[in-house]
């Protein structure tokens, strides 16, 4: 395995800190920011990183995708105000370890096929969870540069640290 569990999970836990730190610099009055009419405004880029990860976890540990678990996950993040969903975010670390922590490293080789391509289950956590995690981040992080927050930086995207 290239990543040990507790690696994935200090990575999981990693991108919840900066998410959080990059959360923090959202300015109120541009939670309605959307860079072009179909793309997610703010807080909906911020409620969809409330529930994406731990339900793209569950779709791993049970292999299987389930519209209708995605789509309540979806209208209950929906639901959310800002404060809400950042505090979802917040229990997102330790729900992360939880579930990854009661995987096996049997459970992490088993082949799921939840959108119709095969791969371990470990896998699918790293490149759907892990990287998805860091693409959306990127996002909130552009978005708060265009919002007009030039301060931001390096430092803030990768570390989750003001410079």
């Amino acid at each position: 395995m290239v990543l040990t569990k507790r690696e994935l999970i200090d990575g999981l836990g990693n991108e919840v800190r900066i998410l959080l730190h990059l959360a923090a610099k959202v300015d109120r009055a541009r939670l309605d920011y959307r860079p072009t009419p179909r793309q997610r405004s703010t807080i909906e880029l911020l409620r969809y990183l409330s529930m994406m990860g731990p339900t793209l976890v569950e779709v791993a540990r049970t292999g299987r995708f389930d519209p209708a678990a995605w789509t309540a996950a979806e209208q209950a993040a929906g639901a959310r105000t800002l404060e809400d969903a950042v505090a979802t975010i917040a229990a997102q670390a330790d729900g992360y370890a939880a579930a990854i922590g009661a995987m096996t490293d049997e459970d992490f080789r088993a082949e799921i096929s939840p959108f119709g391509t095969t791969s371990s289950r470990g896998a699918f956590i790293v490149n759907w969870v892990l990287a998805g995690c860091a693409a959306y981040r990127m996002q909130l992080f552009l978005y708060l540069k265009a919002c007009g927050r030039e301060e931001l930086g390096t430092s803030d995207l990768w570390d989750g640290v003001d410079a």
